[in-house]
């Protein structure tokens, strides 16, 4: 952004320009959202309070009763000439503020995205009442007190309702905590050149143009050929439920592979996905060795049989879509699973099974962001960093956040799901980065078409309404 700024005012547009349409886009969406009352904006001594000021002069200007707080002077050359056009009633933020709370709308514009310090003083004590009455507020690029680059505020911040930045989203409005405190986001054009950012939101325009629908000449060969490994008898519904969202996403021959005590289990449980037994790792080999993608993990046990069942299908050739339990094996020693992989492969850990592959990296990583971006480098492979704020990294810096992620997948089983739906667009041969994007949003889709009392079983049966939405729109 800040780049995208002094690009702007280098070819000429003026600061106070950018300003003036900032501070419009915010009174715009004010008065979008709530019937005219009265209004108090909060500006601070920022770019951000120059908005503010903008905002606050045009909604008077609509016939907004409107009030100006301010927390300190305008510090830019922008945010003064903003404050000098305003004519209103401006009063100093401070004091107890509890007739904050008889204003009708209340217009942050305290701090920004930009903001590296905790809040203190009246500016503290302002977004705590913010964060008490959400329903009241429009921020301003960002709830005072959520730094924009990683989402975690170091100490009071405030809530909103809605949202206004600008250009693009930041980090804030996706990672968690921000996005919950942010709200509705709306990305106001404020006329600077494009992103050049590698980091954007996940959904259906980064990867709808490129999936692999069939066509009047395609066959099930054709289609994609997957292999699921199972665990043993009394863990196989974990391979089933992968295997069924493998094919649900449009795989044309999907099979499981299990051991042998386990073939009875399956073969109770299984219709169109085929199964095939084998007894070791070479065996597991010869099975998987004309395959387009395999998943291993769901379920597949932590020992040394899931050890030499990775390096197997390694060998193979085929895309890896490493979850769960093929993760955890390789804890004592990364770098035998990092050797193995390549830009093909995808690894799905949730931030424990994370923490195992690359100890540490989260907690040393400003925002989980910078965290998968690493963990994809360093390991050479796509990884999907699972959340509700999910971050899907490849290993040349590409990283998108999902934000439908859908508080119904909390529960047993949905990341075996997943690791079927990646592997089944893996296998239709969709580049893996761009595969484990399009699953993940489609899994979030499907559980949020269910909603309430959702269980894995549901979610390979939800696929095919979302898919057909957006064949319907491709």
């Amino acid at each position: 952004m800040g780049r995208a700024d002094a690009a702007a005012i280098a070819a000429g547009t003026p600061g106070i320009v950018l300003m003036e349409r900032a501070g419009a886009a915010v009174a715009d969406a004010v008065c979008a959202r709530f019937p005219r009352q009265n209004a108090i904006v909060l500006c601070g001594p920022g770019n951000n309070g120059g908005d503010g000021y903008v905002a606050a002069r045009l909604l008077k200007d609509r016939g907004w009763p409107v009030e100006v707080r301010s927390f300190g002077e305008p510090a830019s050359q922008d945010a003064q000439a903003a404050s000098a056009r305003w004519d209103g009633a401006t009063r100093p933020l401070t004091g107890a503020l509890g007739d904050l709370e008889a204003s009708g709308v209340w217009v942050d514009a305290l701090f920004g995205a930009g903001l590296s310090r905790a809040l203190d003083g009246s500016a503290a004590a302002a977004a705590l009442k913010m964060a008490e009455a959400p329903e009241k507020v429009v921020a301003v690029d960002t709830p005072s007190g959520v730094p924009g680059d990683t989402g975690k505020p170091t100490g009071p911040a405030a809530a909103a309702a809605l949202t206004v930045t600008f250009h693009a989203k930041k980090p804030a409005h996706l990672l968690e905590p921000g996005r919950s405190r942010c709200g509705e986001v709306i990305v106001a054009d404020i006329g600077l050149a494009p992103s050049d950012s590698k980091t954007v939101e996940n959904g259906p325009e980064l990867w709808l143009p490129r999936f692999p629908w069939p066509t009047a000449a395609s066959h099930k060969h054709a289609r994609g050929r997957l292999v699921v490994v199972s665990g043993e008898a009394w863990q196989t519904g974990a391979a089933r439920l992968a295997s069924r969202g493998a094919l649900r996403i449009g795989a044309g021959l999907v099979t499981v592979l299990s051991p042998p005590e386990a073939l009875p289990v399956n073969a109770a449980h299984l219709e169109a996905v085929m199964l095939k037994g084998f007894e070791t790792d070479l065996e597991l080999e010869q099975a998987a060795k004309d395959v387009d993608a395999a998943v291993i993990g769901p379920a597949a046990g932590v020992g040394e049989p899931t050890l030499l069942n990775v390096l197997a299908l390694a060998r193979t050739g085929a895309a890896l879509v490493l979850d769960a339990d093929a993760i955890t094996v390789f804890r004592e020693d990364p770098e035998e699973l990092f050797s193995l992989l390549d830009r093909d492969d995808v690894l799905t850990p949730h931030p424990g099974e994370f923490e195992r592959l690359f100890p540490g990296l989260l907690a040393a990583s400003p925002e989980r962001i910078s965290a998968a971006r690493t963990a994809a480098e360093r390991a050479g492979a796509v990884v999907l960093l699972k959340g509700s704020d999910t971050v899907i990294a490849a290993p040349d810096g590409r990283c998108a956040v999902n934000a439908n992620g859908s508080p119904f997948l909390a529960t047993a089983g949905s990341g075996d799901v997943l690791a079927g739906f990646i592997g089944g667009l893996v296998a239709q041969g969709m580049e893996s980065f761009e595969a484990a994007c399009a699953g993940a949003w489609i899994h979030a889709e499907a559980a949020d078409l269910h909603g309430p009392g959702l269980i894995s079983e549901d979610l390979p049966g939800l696929a095919p309404a979302v898919l057909r939405r957006l064949y319907d729109e491709r």
